[in-house]
């Protein structure tokens, strides 16, 4: 009987790949019939931008044409057809979703799955056809202006987070563009910078990410970047584009430029670039216009090079506008404010809680100060990069008073001016770092009289920004001040950080006893920040990317290699980056990679592996017991690290390789199993260009975050 039904299942799965197969060809096929028909000019013509976020079709053979719109965030608001001014719909409100570090330090494939629904379905009402996200580069420097839009600073967990936000996306019809191919990691030259990177850290660091979101998530379009990697654009980068994507990794769909980040004709065209977008017209005069078809008449592009990224275009099309069963979609329902309050809600993280201040007992808390700026700001809009426009979003103070303005008496105080603008010069942005004594003193007085203090400080959207990256990591406008004055006047103090990167916390780490760190955590943020604030939600958030306790610790800076010289960067940290360079060189971050606290606690027992020797092409299945030792239920996310004893090469210390984050049941005990491949703990030999499996031993680690190892065991791996 088992014998049958397995026998079922193969022939099942085998007439399923049959069907998926014959369907592929049959639309090959078609395809192939409609290039035939197309004339080079109605080729051309596909293949870069009609207007700012438009490509064109062919009418008369009834392909319709390609809409693009930005995502990271949401669907943004629609825009006029040549430009970048509203164009003042009144249906265009969509649904601000959490930041891209917020939804890393969730640590749940989950949360990015829904996610991506929402951005599907948003963006099906409001016809578009490619979404521009999710953007996961990797966070390599604290200060990047675009931190907060991206994940983490580990592949493993950017990819494991990118495959479900594709798929979610993808799974309403809609095209995901995983951006930005490759090692866009700082926004300041980010136009003209050229990376010089080893190939062993580009294949073990920045490329396993998208390498996940397309052989795992296939995605159907990918972004390329708008910096060069060793000499070359990554636009018209034959290394990137040709041998790694299309022909390793066998990506099927749409390699587009970001906006005017083509460079050339002949190098973009040859190299594998299949859509140039950029700002403005004359959109006929661009590289993919008419210099491509004058290359291709001429002889220096061939007519199935062109063919070719027709047929890619067409393939993403049959898939999304013309695919038989596209959803109508909806947008800004109370479904996608559920979705953004859960990912808000799993991501905020509880950095400190001495006192036990937290949760706090409605019953017995009578009056609270809510303090900041960030306590009335909103976070949809600001600076540079994409933004969404909201039918609601609610803030601290707002999301403070639903929870507890039955019970306290709430009053707010502004605490500090955040006096800065993205747009702004140096000189016009004079002084947004100096403390506003009248707000303190005002700030003072209100703590004073109240049971709790909330002060809610961080960044905003203008402080973090696309196109430029910050100078330091100190707290901006005046904040420490205000933090030292309201926790002198009243012990009683919870401070609330806002901002999607790190920032340096030393004396809040050392002088406060509570600490709670939120994001730009989207329409429903001041909610999950108050139902985490009462304990309706117990905090489960983990640290993304390492908290350095001074910026020349961050490698980066440590070996002079940001900004650059003379547009150049050369990144001599190589494999060591985020927690493998601290971990590696033995520098104690401020926050490590993976940290957070909860309302209950967990402990680990019983590590164990199937098998004591594995080979090359085996599979390591681990288990391990986790108990909730405390009083409440809660969510731990248990971290699978990997280190090579005694490597012949260099190697990190120590490799995240697995991760799963649980609910628990106060006094339960929860066994876990997850499964890591051997051929996932190679590293890459450049010299030899293949991956190496380095037999021997490895220790494996069960930890809550990246240096808090709760269990250890070995195992080996033999030739």
């Amino acid at each position: 009987m088992k014998y049958a039904i397995v026998s079922v299942i193969i022939l099942f799965l085998f007439a399923n790949a049959s069907a998926q197969n014959n369907t592929e060809a049959a639309l090959q096929v078609k395809i192939n019939g409609i290039i035939k028909k197309m004339t080079l000019e109605e080729k051309v013509a596909m293949l870069h931008g009609s207007a700012t976020f438009y490509s064109a079709g062919v009418p008369r053979l009834g392909i319709p044409e390609v809409s693009y719109d930005d995502g990271p965030l949401g669907v943004r608001r629609e825009e006029e057809r040549f430009g970048w001014n509203s164009a003042n719909w009144t249906t265009d409100s969509a649904t601000f979703l959490p930041n891209g570090s917020a939804i890393a330090a969730t640590w749940n494939p989950e949360m990015a799955h829904k996610y991506g629904v929402v951005i599907g379905e948003e963006a099906n009402a409001r016809k578009k056809i490619v979404m521009l996200a999710p953007a996961f580069n990797i966070c390599r420097i604290p200060l990047c202006g675009r931190t907060y839009e991206y994940y983490s600073e580990d592949p493993y967990l950017n990819g494991q987070l990118a495959i479900q936000a594709v798929k979610g996306i993808q799974s309403q019809r809609v095209a995901a563009c995983i951006k930005h191919f490759a090692a866009n990691n700082q926004e300041v030259n980010r136009g003209v910078i050229n990376e010089i990177i080893d190939e062993r850290a580009l294949r073990e660091i920045y490329l396993p990410a998208f390498k996940a979101a397309i052989e795992q998530g296939d995605a159907y379009t990918i972004m390329s970047a708008y910096n060069k990697i060793n000499d070359y654009w990554c636009s018209e980068n034959d290394f990137l584009l040709d041998k790694v994507l299309k022909t390793e990794w066998g990506f099927k769909g749409i390699v587009i430029s970001d906006w005017g980040g083509t460079h050339h004709t002949l190098a973009a065209a040859n190299a594998g670039l299949d859509v140039e977008m950029g700002s403005n017209g004359p959109y006929d005069q661009w590289y993919f216009a008419k210099p491509l078809i004058a290359a291709v008449k001429a002889g220096q592009v061939s007519e199935k090079n062109i063919d070719e990224k027709v047929r890619r275009i067409l393939w993403v099309i049959y898939h999304t506008s013309m695919s038989a069963d596209h959803p109508k979609g909806s947008i800004a329902t109370p479904e996608h404010g559920k979705a953004a309050y859960d990912i808000a809600s799993e991501s905020i993280v509880l950095l400190k809680n001495d006192d036990h201040l937290l949760p706090l007992n409605a019953g017995k808390v009578k009056s609270i100060a809510v303090i900041g700026d960030n306590a009335t700001r909103t976070f949809a809009t600001g600076g540079f990069g994409a933004s969404v426009k909201v039918k609601y979003e609610v803030n601290a103070l707002a999301g403070i008073r639903s929870r507890f303005g039955k019970t306290a008496d709430i009053k707010f105080v502004q605490g500090y001016k955040a006096n800065y603008l993205a747009s702004n010069t140096a000189e016009q942005n004079a002084g947004y770092d100096k403390p506003d004594t009248a707000l303190i003193n005002e700030a003072v007085a209100l703590a004073k009289t109240t049971d709790v203090a909330i002060v809610c400080i961080g960044s905003n959207r203008e402080y973090e920004s696309e196109n430029h990256d910050r100078k330091n990591l100190e707290l901006p406008f005046g904040e420490q001040a205000l933090v030292n004055a309201v926790t002198a006047a009243n012990p009683k103090t919870i401070i609330v950080i806002m901002a999607g990167a790190p920032y340096d916390l030393n004396e809040i780490k050392k002088s406060n006893n509570t600490i709670v760190w939120s994001w730009f955590n989207g329409t429903e943020a001041g909610n999950a920040l108050a139902d985490v604030l009462k304990g309706v939600v117990n905090p489960s958030g983990k640290m993304p990317f390492t908290f350095p306790v001074a910026l020349n610790d961050s490698p980066a800076i440590a070996l002079n290699t940001y900004p650059g010289k003379d547009t150049t960067t050369t990144y001599k940290e190589g494999i060591l980056v985020g927690y493998r360079w601290y971990d590696t060189k033995k520098i104690d971050p401020l926050y490590c990679f993976g940290y957070g606290l909860s309302y209950t606690s967990f402990t680990y027992a019983d590590l164990t592996t199937d098998k004591k020797n594995y080979k090359s092409a085996d599979k390591i299945t681990v288990s391990v017991k986790v108990k909730n030792s405390g009083s409440v239920a809660g969510k731990e996310i248990v971290q699978i690290y990997v280190s090579k004893v005694n490597s012949g090469v260099l190697r990190a210390d120590k490799e995240l390789k697995a991760f799963k984050k649980v609910m628990i049941a106060p006094g339960k005990t929860m066994p876990l199993i997850m499964n890591i491949n051997v051929s996932d703990l190679a590293y890459f030999d450049d010299k030899l260009s293949k991956w190496i499996v380095e037999p021997g031993e490895y220790k494996l680690m069960a930890a809550s975050s990246s240096k808090d190892i709760r269990q250890i065991a070995a195992f080996s791996i033999s030739k």
